[in-house]
């Protein structure tokens, strides 16, 4: 199946926001963005950077700015896609078709256009230092092997594995993640690197 199979895949399957993702297609390809698939999902772009995606989660579906942080948003209606992990991306909620306004929603889609050809892109922060769960720390340290091969890994995929240990509340949960990622530490894989 090629790209544009998929896009059309993508929109053709039957879910609950199958309307709504169609008409935000439709104004997106009003205009000058590209449409091409990426992540599995619908993404616009133009002179190939990354514009906007468009996504259908469980209660919701919308409009995701990859430089969303630079739209002035006269309306208010953006919010930070992943509070404290996104700087940059902003996503546009709707949950349900008659919620779109298509003037407005074609204003944002050419600010994000301008915005893009612009150049307006955060500039990545430096490297923070890693901070290291004892469980995690602990395992290294009794495991020769197992530490050489995390710090082989790009600091950004040391960061993941970290946070993604950190961030369970029960010590069963931090051992039972603990598991899971020693061996894609040992392959050299990244926790995300399955949606890269």
């Amino acid at each position: 199946m090629n790209i544009e199979e998929k896009i059309e895949a993508y929109y053709s399957k039957d879910q609950k926001f199958k309307e709504g993702i169609t008409l935000l297609r439709e104004i997106a390809l009003k205009t000058q963005l590209a449409e091409t698939l990426k992540w599995g999902s619908p993404v616009y772009t133009i002179e190939n950077k990354n514009v906007l995606g468009i996504m259908a989660f469980k209660n919701h579906f919308g409009l995701w700015f990859f430089n969303g942080v630079f739209l002035s948003d006269p309306k208010g209606v953006l919010e930070n896609a992943q509070e404290g992990k996104t700087k940059s991306m902003r996503h546009m909620k709707f949950s349900s078709k008659d919620e779109i306004n298509e003037v407005v929603v074609l204003a944002y889609l050419e600010e994000a256009i301008q915005n893009e050809r612009k150049g307006m892109a955060l500039k990545p922060s430096l490297k923070k230092e890693i901070s290291i769960p004892k469980l995690l720390k602990d395992t290294l340290l009794a495991n020769t092997n197992l530490n050489k091969q995390f710090k082989a890994l790009a600091h950004y995929k040391q960061r993941e594995y970290c946070e993604y240990i950190s961030e369970a509340k029960q010590q069963k949960t931090k051992e039972s993640r603990l598991e899971k990622i020693i061996p894609m530490i040992s392959k050299g894989i990244g926790w995300n690197d399955k949606y890269r």
